[in-house]
């Protein structure tokens, strides 16, 4: 179920469908805290990917942006095989990327977790921060919400 972008003024948002497999749930058959870390970043890539700057677009123009900041509040628990939505919505892309997330159960529709990321921009090969998003970056989020 994964949708073409949804646009605002302050916002864009993309759905990632995801499912709780074997090796994400504990010998209680939830999945494990931890885990839903790595559904974030499913939904942040492919978040970034629909933007057209994606993991690949920022190593090719010498960026990266490593998360730091990261908050989940646990709601609920998914269980083992049960599929769920991961909506992450760029919030802040001037100064630094912000993600909000959300994950919904597709069974029950309830939320399971809320969550935001922070990444910061990283010039590359010196390894240096920066306090401002690339062009690049800015201009590519800038340019899909003009259109919308």
């Amino acid at each position: 179920m994964e949708n073409e972008l949804e646009v605002s003024k302050n916002a864009i948002s993309f759905e990632t469908k995801i499912r709780a497999e074997f090796f994400d749930v504990d010998s209680m058959n939830v999945v494990y805290h931890g885990n839903y870390v790595k559904f974030l970043e499913v939904a942040r890539c492919n978040l970034l990917d629909k933007i057209g700057y994606g993991y690949n677009e920022m190593v090719a123009t010498n960026f990266m942006f490593p998360v730091t900041t990261l908050s989940l509040k646990y709601i609920r628990s998914l269980q083992f095989e049960e599929e769920a939505i991961v909506r992450a919505t760029l919030i802040e892309w001037e100064n630094r990327i912000r993600i909000k997330y959300e994950i919904r159960s597709l069974k029950t529709g309830q939320i399971v977790t809320k969550a935001e990321t922070t990444q910061m921009a990283v010039k590359m090969p010196e390894g240096e921060t920066l306090f401002v998003c690339p062009k690049i970056f800015t201009e590519k989020v800038e340019a899909i919400i003009r259109k919308n």
